[in-house]
């Protein structure tokens, strides 16, 4: 952010007390903290646990996990079980934070969750939002997320913490 979103000034960096250096307006003489979106990311696993839900959208030929923005006065808790709800018509039994990133392209901050599907039932899928989902093993699903993406590294961080948990 450059300039104030209240009158259009140039920002500058200030140092505000216990905070570090701030975009700061000169003309409205308040501090100017980032404004960006946010939104989930959802790690679906099948009632067993043996199995990663990836979805296909817009038309795009590459896997990714089922994801939304989080709305104006929504817990991002909620915002996953209503996207889970919204894009795949199925709803959740335990639901656990894995990871979170800023992912500069659309200046969101997404946060990933783990969650527990209450049924592997896909008919209820909408087709507005989803073109394709399926269940994957946890190795499948590796290997056909997009490739380098934010996705793939939430998917990764989880895997491993899973064969952590398990060798333990």
């Amino acid at each position: 952010m450059k300039h104030c979103y209240e009158c259009g000034e140039k920002l500058v960096d200030k140092e505000l007390e216990g905070e570090g250096t701030v975009p700061f307006c000169p003309h409205c003489g308040e501090y100017r903290f980032p404004i960006f979106s946010t939104a989930v990311s959802m790690i679906v696993e099948n009632p067993k646990r043996d199995k990663i839900l990836l979805i296909k959208q817009y038309g795009r030929d590459s896997y990714i996990l089922v994801a939304g923005y989080v709305n104006k006065g929504e817990s991002a808790e909620d915002a996953v079980v209503r996207e889970v709800m919204e894009e795949i018509g199925i709803g959740l039994t335990e639901m656990h934070f894995n990871k979170s990133e800023y992912f500069a392209k659309s200046n969101t901050l997404m946060i990933n969750f783990v969650c527990v599907a209450d049924s592997e039932d896909l008919s209820n899928i909408s087709p507005r939002e989803i073109d394709e989902a399926t269940w994957f093993s946890r190795e499948d699903a590796l290997k056909n997320i997009r490739p380098g993406s934010l996705a793939k590294r939430f998917l990764a961080a989880q895997c491993l913490r899973c064969q952590h948990a398990h060798s333990s």
